[in-house]
């Protein structure tokens, strides 16, 4: 099923489905960060104020990782940096940026960092599961042929919908960081640190799939990503549960 990635058009400028899908996700990330910051006892408006900060940056950091990526491309085709209308944003960018920002963020507003991350981190998941669905209908980040009952017709041949699988991997890490993991923490920077090892390992697998990598060298860049944080989550994770369990005899 083919959908016109242009949704409507206003004063002659299109808007793109994949826009409104981003757009979508960024509210419903901030509304659900608003109540895990309220829970947690922080100032009112504190997401507010974050995400203005965090979704600018976020999607600079998302297109620089893209961009980066694929230099051979835009080195070539300079004017194009700046194209974003038809995709060309990388998650891992944006979510590298988030966290920078978060940092700073929090040492501005004397914020315990991995609090603030813990209560961001959830709809982050769920606005990435959102966002895929832009992909469907951009007709991109799909994978390699396969024969199986749900695979996809991209331009005549049965494929992967690997957009499909890090959507259901991306709502299902928020439901359960949303809806168990949040009511039952053990230490600030749970959340966050589960996202990691959850997230890294699933889009390690999907990746595998995809046909439309970014590549350093032979090496698929969001694989390498996704090793690197699936190890730091895990170092992390065990670390302060340790610390955790110390505080606690």
């Amino acid at each position: 099923m083919n959908i016109n990635p242009i949704a409507f058009t206003i004063f002659n400028i299109d808007v793109h489905w994949y826009g409104i899908l981003i757009a979508i996700g960024a509210f419903l990330a901030i509304y659900f960060a608003g109540k895990l910051a309220k829970r947690e006892g922080l100032y009112n408006d504190v997401m507010i104020d974050f995400a203005f900060f965090a979704v600018i940056f976020g999607v600079i950091g998302a297109r620089l990782y893209y961009v980066i990526f694929n230099w051979d491309y835009y080195s070539k085709y300079p004017a194009q940096i700046f194209n974003t209308r038809n995709g060309g944003l990388a998650i891992y960018g944006g979510i590298i940026a988030g966290i920078i920002v978060g940092y700073i963020f929090s040492k501005v507003k004397k914020i315990d960092f991995f609090t603030l991350a813990d209560c961001v981190i959830p709809g982050v998941s769920l606005a990435q599961g959102i966002g895929r669905w832009g992909n469907f209908i951009n007709v991109e980040a799909y994978g390699r042929p396969t024969d199986l009952p749900w695979a996809i017709t991209v331009n005549g041949q049965k494929v992967h919908p690997t957009f499909l699988y890090e959507s259901i991997l991306d709502i299902g890490i928020f439901l359960l960081l949303y809806f168990y993991l949040s009511k039952h923490k053990k230490f600030n920077g749970q959340l966050f640190m589960t996202y990691f090892i959850l997230y890294g390992l699933g889009r390690f697998l999907i990746e595998g799939l995809r046909t439309d990598s970014l590549y350093l060298g032979p090496i698929r860049v969001s694989q390498l990503v996704s090793l690197i944080i699936l190890a730091i989550g895990l170092a992390a994770y065990i670390y302060f549960y340790k610390k955790e369990g110390k505080i606690n005899k």
